[in-house]
């Protein structure tokens, strides 16, 4: 159930992966290139407003029709293996407060693993419908994000494949004063994608319907976005090659943080507290401001 209340970032909770400003517990910060023609790629292991939608049109074609990262983009990838990631106790739950789950990231992990060296993010227990929040800064970015792409691929063994209430996963950015939140949610309950609105502290449905993800297979997962002027755009989301264009559009909110940018993952509790494990690999931003 992210609520995403990290000081801007830190609290997803019942899988309501808000995108926080939390200032320390919060996603937020990729880097950028100074060059135009190629892009600029960090690498984890190197390390080691309204909103309105349409009906999505559907597109299939490997990554869909997710656009390419554009000349002189940022590329941040294997973050899974990245030193830095950091738990923020009971962020997750709404409002970010009260008791939290039981809940880690183990890193390094050789199977299941695509790359050979995925992380496992897990929760053993805790209140029914709080949420297990887990983020890491990015080298921050000093205007508003005019690309971002957030993309990963997910794991999870079939003995908790109906375990989850929701998983979320979310970026965010501070830049001029404002708080950009960019944040999807596969809310099982629902059976829809959801989209955060960080000035109204809620998730709002969309139009896409949600298919719990088929256990025991690695699914891609695509998020599009991108900054204008004060406002967030969620563009597209792109599950296993197929896209569905959504055009959601909120207001940023001036909150007066400094520059920030983070990324961030939540599993969020069903009602029974069930335990669940969720492997990623290949975790990517790519960005360009």
């Amino acid at each position: 159930m992210m609520h995403l209340n990290l000081k801007g970032f830190c609290a997803i909770g019942t899988l309501s992966i808000a995108l926080f400003s939390i200032t320390g517990c919060g996603i937020s910060n990729a880097q950028r290139s100074s060059t135009s023609t190629t892009t600029n790629q960090l690498s984890g292991s190197d390390t080691s407003g309204s909103s309105s939608s349409g009906t999505p049109a559907p597109t299939t074609n490997n990554n869909g029709s997710a656009p390419a990262p554009p000349a002189g983009a940022t590329i941040i990838a294997n973050i899974q293996n990245q030193k830095g990631w950091q738990t923020c106790g009971g962020c997750g739950n709404d409002g970010g407060t009260g008791q939290g789950p039981v809940y880690d990231i183990t890193q390094g992990v050789l199977s299941p693993a695509l790359s050979g060296s995925s992380a496992d993010f897990w929760i053993t227990g805790g209140p029914a419908y709080s949420g297990g929040y887990y983020f890491i800064e990015q080298p921050k970015v000093p205007n508003p994000l005019s690309y971002l792409r957030y993309e990963f691929d997910l794991y999870i063994p079939a003995q908790y494949a109906s375990a989850p209430q929701a998983l979320e996963f979310e970026c965010q950015q501070n830049a001029n004063g404002y708080t950009y939140n960019y944040a999807w949610q596969a809310d099982y309950a629902s059976k829809t994608w959801r989209v955060f609105n960080y000035t109204t502290k809620h998730w709002e449905g969309t139009t896409v319907q949600f298919q719990p993800f088929a256990p025991d297979s690695w699914h891609h997962i695509i998020a599009m976005y991108h900054a204008s002027g004060t406002q967030v755009i969620h563009d597209s989301i792109t599950v296993d090659g197929v896209t569905y264009p959504v055009n959601i559009t909120h207001n940023a909110l001036f909150t007066g943080n400094g520059l920030e940018l983070t990324n961030a993952f939540q599993v969020d509790l069903d009602g029974s507290s069930s335990p669940y494990h969720v492997y990623v690999d290949n975790m990517t931003v790519s960005l360009k401001d």
